[in-house]
């Protein structure tokens, strides 16, 4: 259980300490200041997250109303409850339609001080589930009925609602971000944030504060401060994309962050504590970054307790169809077209192709079709060059009764042309194919294709 943190802002020593003590003793983190100036320069510092205020309306120096304004400024969703003894109901209304969640009269009554507070709570907590569900919605999800999508699915379910740390491995545009949120959402933090950062995006003198934010003035350029990304996913999912690309020296500190689960903003001596799930995604061998000695072997171990491997499209190219399919689906709701059809012809010509940008290239290819296209039906002279070249090989544009038979018939022509580029060497061509061995003797044997020799 995460632990919720309260900021009390009153003038008076007395009330300060006597709510400081009740919700201390009611499990919360309490941070305490007398003036309204100080409160808003412990929101503008951000070393400590909050999660709620209780502010009298009644300051010195700054009035209430205005920092109320100015606290909701800066953070809108943050739920802030007045208090006073001498206010009027116009302070009431007033106080209400800026922003705040209540208002509650001195003498105060701490049964109902904390019945309040745990409804602000609840309320926030509401909204931030919402928001995170309607994020989920947005998102794509794993498509295909392979054999080795079948595995993916069955791992995710698997680690998904373990604490375990996962490293999830796999080709440029194969789905790991995907991935990654289906084991935030299939986890028991699904209703908390999923927190992504692509550490190969930011530059080096940037990626700590990223990480692990900053005060303002900490450095040039500071010049507010910044909440990272370890506290923002603050009870649940921060997923580290490209983590092969970090530097030995952010590396250094995120294993610290990994075993204690705390850390210190730069610029500031204070401790933050979190509770946070990592996720972590590469497409490079790490093994061989480590041999290199451009990635810590300790971190590696740390981070890949459940590791697992997405497969590269041009390995599931049974799925193909459907990718089309929900790739049209998609498209046609988001430029109000018919869906594109995709005949046995045109399919067996994209399965000819390697795809090196995977899902993402064939999202992309597919999208370009639904804009450009001028006709529903796909046919083969309308797909990308990149992707048609492949026909000057295997000569595979005729009529075929079912797709299977146009996909048995193309799969035939391309392992015989593949074969006789290598020689008929069957380890090489097993190697060009990326299959195994036992695999390729398999598809040659059902295919009835003639060996010359028997190379191995």
């Amino acid at each position: 259980m995460v632990q919720k943190r309260i900021l009390v802002c009153d003038d008076e020593p007395g009330i300060r300490k006597t709510l400081a003590e009740i919700l201390e003793d009611e499990g919360y983190a309490v941070f305490t200041c007398e003036t309204g100036e100080e409160l808003i320069s412990f929101l503008q510092k951000g070393e400590q997250r909050v999660d709620a205020i209780l502010q009298d309306i009644w300051l010195p120096g700054m009035s209430g109303v205005e920092v109320l304004e100015k606290a909701r400024e800066m953070h809108p969703k943050l739920p802030i409850i007045m208090i006073s003894g001498h206010a009027t109901m116009d302070h009431a209304v007033k106080a209400i339609k800026l922003g705040a969640f209540d208002f509650l009269e001195k003498p105060l009554n701490l049964d109902r001080i904390l019945v309040t507070l745990n409804n602000a709570l609840r309320q926030s907590n509401l909204e931030r589930k919402e928001q995170s569900l309607i994020e989920q919605i947005k998102k794509p999800v794993l498509v295909g009925k392979s054999e080795a999508m079948k595995r993916l699915q069955d791992d995710i379910l698997l680690a998904a609602p373990s604490p375990g740390r996962v490293m999830i491995r796999g080709e440029s545009g194969s789905g790991k971000e995907v991935t990654a949120r289906l084991l935030h959402q299939h986890s028991d933090r699904a209703n908390e944030p999923f927190i992504e950062l692509n550490c190969a995006a930011i530059p080096e003198e940037l990626i700590e504060s990223e990480l692990f934010g900053h005060v303002k003035g900490s450095f040039t350029g500071a010049i507010e401060h910044r909440t990272g990304k370890f506290e923002l996913a603050d009870g649940g999912t921060l997923f580290l994309d490209e983590i092969g690309d970090m530097s030995l020296n952010t590396q250094a500190k995120v294993l610290r962050v990994l075993q204690e689960q705390r850390f210190e903003k730069i610029g500031s001596a204070k401790t933050v504590q979190v509770n946070v799930r990592v996720i972590t995604a590469t497409n490079k061998n790490l093994e061989e970054e480590i041999k290199k000695g451009s990635f810590r072997e300790d971190l590696f171990f740390r981070l890949s307790v459940i590791p697992i491997h997405i497969p590269a499209l041009r390995h599931r190219l049974e799925d193909l169809p459907q990718l089309c399919e929900f790739f049209s689906n998609e498209f046609s709701r988001a430029y109000g077209k018919e869906n594109l059809v995709f005949g046995p012809e045109t399919l067996a010509l994209m399965s000819a192709y390697r795809w090196p940008g995977n899902v993402r290239e064939l999202r992309n290819a597919i999208e370009r079709l639904m804009i450009m296209n001028r006709q529903r039906n796909v046919q083969p002279e309308d797909l990308p060059p990149e992707i048609t070249g492949v026909a000057e090989h295997v000569n595979v544009i005729r009529p075929f009764n079912s797709l299977r038979e146009a996909r048995e018939d193309f799969e035939k022509r391309y392992l015989k042309f593949m074969l006789e580029k290598n020689h008929y060497h069957i380890t090489h061509t097993a190697e060009a194919l990326q299959i195994e061995r036992s695999n390729l003797h398999r598809k040659i044997k059902q295919l009835e294709i003639g060996i010359p020799g028997k190379n191995e």
